[in-house]
């Protein structure tokens, strides 16, 4: 049985402490959606970007899985909505000649159609935006979005700039619970802004957590923390993330490596691991 962690975000929604991304699963994606949720993933990370997502078949898996008595209530759906700069050409999945409201109307309303559901658990921005005026006419966007009842919380990714996220953060009427972002060393693991995330309640989800850290992996540090636990290096940097209150993505496509992501809450590392592999990360 597994046993899955859960956060509170501060929007009061409920979100598993491990999350299954499906960026680059193409073809693959209701399949992959399918074993990772009969592993015991509940939380799903999507967005409605043909480029590098098949939503659809997010649909799809969820679907098939309601055949299994699992409900789409039991679910933690977190999907996006990504600005043109990040489209396909030939693949924009709203009209791009649109004004930008009306761009992130129907980029929700093909989320809800791929996704066959009323309601995300999470609508997330993909990327900040300058000026300020046109970030917060997105994100005004987004919170007639989540007042109607179709997000249960609004957040943004691919923010690295701490003095964007405070703007963001003063000027919205529904704040972001989460901030999504690539974790990796050329931006100092996000440190600052990590700190200011958590005493304002946003939870930091991460992503490209194993592919851009193999040097984290391949260390004497994590390597002999894992043959103390007898757990892979991979396991002990996802639970060690945890411990520091970050929410990891993984899109492994492995079955065996699903169930090792998810047994990760089955140990506690000592406040002695942790020390060490910050000052790794040269968090200390």
């Amino acid at each position: 049985m597994v046993k899955l962690k859960w956060l509170t975000t501060s929007a009061g929604v409920k979100m598993p402490g491990i999350i299954y991304g499906t960026a680059w699963k193409k073809d693959r994606t209701a399949d992959l959606v399918v074993k990772a949720i009969q592993a015991g993933f509940r939380g799903i990370d999507t967005a409605c970007q043909p480029r590098h997502y098949n939503e659809a078949l997010v649909g799809t898996a969820i679907c098939e899985l309601e055949k299994e008595s699992i409900e789409r209530d039991a679910l933690f759906l977190q999907t996006k909505f990504t600005p043109l700069a990040g489209q396909d050409p030939n693949q924009v999945p709203y009209d791009k000649n649109s004004p930008v409201e009306l761009q992130v109307a129907q980029s929700f309303e093909a989320s809800k159609k791929n996704l066959q559901t009323e309601y995300v658990d999470s609508l997330i921005l993909h990327s900040q935006l300058a000026p300020h005026a046109l970030l917060m006419k997105v994100w005004n966007a987004m919170e007639k979005i989540q007042r109607a009842g179709g997000a249960r919380q609004l957040g943004i990714s691919n923010c690295y700039d701490t003095k964007v996220l405070r703007s963001l953060y003063a000027d919205a009427h529904v704040k972001p619970a989460v901030v999504q972002n690539r974790f990796y060393q050329e931006t100092g693991y996000d440190a600052d802004l990590r700190h200011w995330c958590s005493h304002h309640g946003v939870i930091y989800q991460s992503f490209w957590t194993l592919t851009a850290n193999p040097h984290i992996l391949a260390s004497n540090t994590v390597r002999t923390i894992a043959q103390k636990y007898k757990k892979t290096q991979a396991q002990i940097f996802f639970r060690y993330l945890s411990h520091s209150g970050i929410v990891p993505l993984t899109g492994t496509s492995s079955e065996i490596h699903m169930k090792e992501d998810l047994s990760i809450f089955d140990f506690e590392l000592s406040s002695e691991d942790i020390k060490n592999i910050s000052v790794l990360l040269n968090l200390n």
